[in-house]
């Protein structure tokens, strides 16, 4: 297995940090390396605002609903959903953009955005560094966007931590669903899906039992929680903040 793969199939995220400073070189080559990912017809519609100030770290953790991983990491890239660019390229030659106002613009913006999260991850781990994506920052949206200045057409959709890595405490990475209910040839298989989903409960309970942690939900008890009135009630001011910068008004 070479190297890649390894660091691929071996990666977790990282919530303690040990305080050490993520170096100088270090940042700008993780940040001009997600750059260079795949985009929507070379659009180039993300932005990243690095943050180091330690105030504002901690009030994005705040935001972000009180998370220490946020509030401990050295550094925080707060990952945007941009239009900004294609709108002023566009209005520079006398015409308008609609694709922001569309469903397909949301997802395209979204895509480019988990593409670039992909890549600074790696990066950062290849370096040393540990890493967690961050969701969290849409529970409040809008002062994310008011913290941040952002203007029309651009939406923080989420973004990552940045650090050294503490000593890690897990004896293995976390499992996944089995591979065949995972990856099918062909076709799309339903049942391979629920039986994997009945395997996976199993074997996610042993692992969070192994690690000394009984207190954590199953699979299906966070299915349950995340997926029907967590995100309703939690993630409601979403879809509120994303029309006021001026997505998704069709």
């Amino acid at each position: 297995m070479n190297e890649v793969i390894k660091q691929l199939q071996n990666r977790r995220s990282v919530r303690e940090f040990t305080g050490e400073k993520v170096k100088d070189d270090d940042l700008k080559l993780i940040l001009e390396t997600a750059q260079r990912c795949p985009n929507s017809v070379h659009g180039q519609q993300t932005s990243l605002i690095v943050v180091k100030d330690k105030d504002k770290i901690k009030k994005i953790a705040e935001l972000s609903g009180g998370q220490k991983q946020v509030e401990n990491a050295d550094v925080f890239v707060l990952i945007l959903v941009d239009y900004h660019r294609a709108a002023y390229a566009a209005e520079s030659k006398g015409n308008k953009i609609a694709v922001p106002e569309t469903v397909d613009g949301l997802i395209v913006g979204a895509v480019d955005a988990g593409i670039i999260l992909s890549a600074i991850q790696t990066a950062a781990e290849s370096l040393g560094y540990g890493t967690t994506a961050i969701g969290g920052i849409r529970l409040n949206p809008e002062k994310v966007c008011e913290l941040f200045d952002l203007p029309k057409y651009v939406f923080p959709i989420l973004g990552t931590t940045i650090g050294v890595p503490a000593e890690n405490k897990l004896k293995s990475p976390k499992p996944r669903v089995p591979f065949e209910s995972f990856s099918f040839e062909e076709k799309y298989d339903k049942k391979k899906v629920e039986q994997g989903v009945e395997e996976f409960e199993v074997e996610y309970r042993k692992w969070w039992d192994e690690n000394g942690l009984p207190e954590v939900p199953s699979y299906k008890e966070t299915m349950k929680k995340y997926y029907s009135n967590y995100v309703k009630e939690n993630y409601q001011k979403t879809e509120e903040t994303l029309r006021k910068q001026g997505f998704i008004q069709k």
